[in-house]
């Protein structure tokens, strides 16, 4: 599985680690846990969901909901960060969108999204 970043997503990921210092090491933990179970074994442990209006064959955009940030002491996978990223079937590719805390943030950006996907299709 290849791993890519929209800058917006880097300058996101950047400043929310500053709060959370675990956030690299629980990325990592979720690519394997979440993201490459569900892309590359096939196995939906029901940890992200897609974003209607935002599918298609080539290309999936999903919202990680049940990341597990060890920062956050005593939430596990509740932890409340929300991951978008887009899968490309054809690449075998992940392109993380946004990162952001539910607790500031309700909704992904979902201008961003489109925006994202003009820019690559």
């Amino acid at each position: 599985m290849n791993y890519e970043e929209t800058p917006e997503f880097e300058k996101e990921f950047k400043k929310l680690s500053g709060n959370y210092p675990s956030l690299k090491d629980d990325l990592e933990v979720a690519k394997t846990n979440a993201i490459e179970l569900r892309h590359v074994q096939g196995l939906d442990n029901r940890n992200a969901f897609e974003i209607p209006g935002f599918c298609s064959d080539d290309v999936k955009v999903l919202k990680l909901k049940k990341f597990a940030c060890k920062a956050l002491k005593g939430k596990g996978v509740r932890s409340g960060i929300r991951i978008i990223y887009a899968f490309h079937k054809k690449e075998n590719k992940i392109v993380f969108i946004e990162i952001y805390y539910k607790g500031k943030k309700n909704n992904e950006d979902r201008a961003r999204i489109r925006e994202y996907l003009f820019k690559n299709n």
